[in-house]
């Protein structure tokens, strides 16, 4: 008997070896032992869970990736990144943040993908950091019209200018502005047929890039001189502490009535939601209300942030 477990314990050894030191598949070293693909698997299987194959994983982002583990479990998103800059400044850090925020749309994007874009600097951080990589007919879309002559560089025509461009990929504009006088104007504005044609390309998006804002007097939308801050006033009174394109929503992610949504241009909260994937970009301390309402809402799929933030997500801030 022990000589029979002896044996076992030398093939376990040398079909592990096989595999993970000479570098051979489990097909080859089947041929090689004259044995199965499946009875392969099983011994390395077996020698994995007897100890005698001990895979260590040299991880210096350890502290990052367990607290993508805990956002993802907290808040049910499908994924996380979390990027940590010890020493950096807001400038260094935001183009961290972009480069991470670049290299995942390289592994996420494919082949004939409509990309909905929303007016954000950090979306404009990310298309900078952009390196080209091949796909076949993907276009980009905004999903929101323009903010006005100030930040003109971070709108969403300009992200998708940019985005475009560097991916050498067909993009559309939006010819309109973000927020018009009146409901009415809107309602004929959406139907002429360039805009029309817009608007529909981008609910059909399959992934939407999206910056999360803030309801305050530092929020995208007062910088750019469409909102006052009396109009942020009255939506922070109807609970409002969060902005996705031309919605806002409470502190549980409810999306609220507020009069100046029907004078916006663009996709809302909910139409956007029906893409395959929503990425978001967005941290910092005067934005954690706002993202903790959008996480509670389900309304991303995938967030993007610091490792200071996202500790205060979690409750460690």
């Amino acid at each position: 008997m022990y000589n029979m477990m002896e044996e076992r314990i030398r093939m376990l050894i040398k079909v592990s070896t096989l595999y993970y030191i000479d570098g051979l598949n489990q097909q080859e070293i089947a041929k090689q032992l004259g044995t199965s693909r499946p009875q392969v698997s099983r011994m390395l299987n077996a020698a994995r869970s007897e100890g005698i194959v001990q895979i260590t994983i040299n991880n210096p982002f350890s502290e990052e990736h367990q607290v993508e583990r805990e956002l993802i479990e907290t808040f049910g998103i499908k994924n996380a990144i979390v990027v940590h800059a010890p020493g950096a400044d807001k400038q260094l850090l935001n183009k961290h943040l972009a480069r991470a925020g670049a290299q995942l749309l390289e592994s996420i994007l494919r082949d004939q993908d409509v990309i909905g874009i929303m007016a954000s600097r950090s979306l404009a951080d990310v298309g900078a950091e952009l390196n080209y990589f091949s796909r076949k007919n993907m276009q980009f879309v905004p999903v929101i019209g323009g903010w006005g002559a100030e930040g003109s560089n971070w709108h969403a025509n300009e992200n998708v200018r940019t985005f475009g461009e560097k991916l050498k990929s067909k993009y559309w504009t939006l010819n309109a502005p973000a927020i018009v006088g009146s409901q009415q104007a809107r309602d004929i504005m959406m139907n002429e047929q360039n805009i029309n044609e817009v608007i529909e390309l981008g609910k059909k998006a399959t992934t939407v890039l999206v910056g999360i804002g803030q309801v305050s007097k530092d929020s995208t939308i007062v910088k750019s001189g469409y909102f006052s801050r009396d109009d942020m006033d009255k939506a922070r009174e109807k609970g409002a502490v969060a902005n996705i394109s031309t919605s806002f929503l409470d502190e549980k992610g409810t999306p609220i009535f507020y009069e100046e949504e029907n004078h916006m241009i663009g996709l809302s909260a909910l139409e956007i939601r029906q893409a395959q994937n929503i990425i978001a970009f967005a941290s910092g301390d005067d934005k954690v209300a706002a993202i903790r309402a959008v996480l509670r809402g389900k309304w991303i799929d995938v967030l993007v942030t610091d490792l200071s933030t996202a500790n205060t997500l979690l409750g460690r801030g």
